[in-house]
């Protein structure tokens, strides 16, 4: 029995917690704390992070495109082919800035959403 009780804490300790989704002002804080370091960013964990982030933000609005499509609803936005949107991240920070700060408390997902609406109307 403490066998168990000692493999089953184990390997709770070593699974890994779901990640939470990453608000907006979180975004831009890693941003400008990237910016700040210049050349040296080029070496920071952040940059993948933040890559990573928009990538699952946008991948996750493909899957609700489909679906709405799917369903026969009007999709929100009418976006290019991946990959060819053009949005630097550049751009993404400014849109993102120009946020009022109680939207600063959304997810990424959320506020990608609203990018893609604002930029791709259908």
């Amino acid at each position: 029995m403490r066998l168990i009780t000692k493999l089953l804490a184990v390997t709770t300790i070593a699974l890994p917690t779901a990640a939470q989704a990453m608000t907006v002002q979180e975004f831009l804080d890693k941003a400008a704390a990237l910016k700040a370091k210049g050349v040296l960013a080029l070496g920071s964990s952040d940059i993948t992070l933040l890559r990573d982030e928009i990538k699952s933000a946008g991948a996750a609005y493909r899957a609700d495109l489909a679906r709405q499509t799917a369903a026969g609803k009007k999709p929100s936005s009418c976006p290019p082919p991946v990959g060819k949107t053009g949005i630097t991240s550049d751009e993404i920070i400014k849109d993102f800035s120009a946020l009022p700060a109680p939207q600063r408390k959304q997810s990424v997902k959320v506020a990608w959403a609203g990018l893609m609406a604002r930029r791709y109307p259908c």
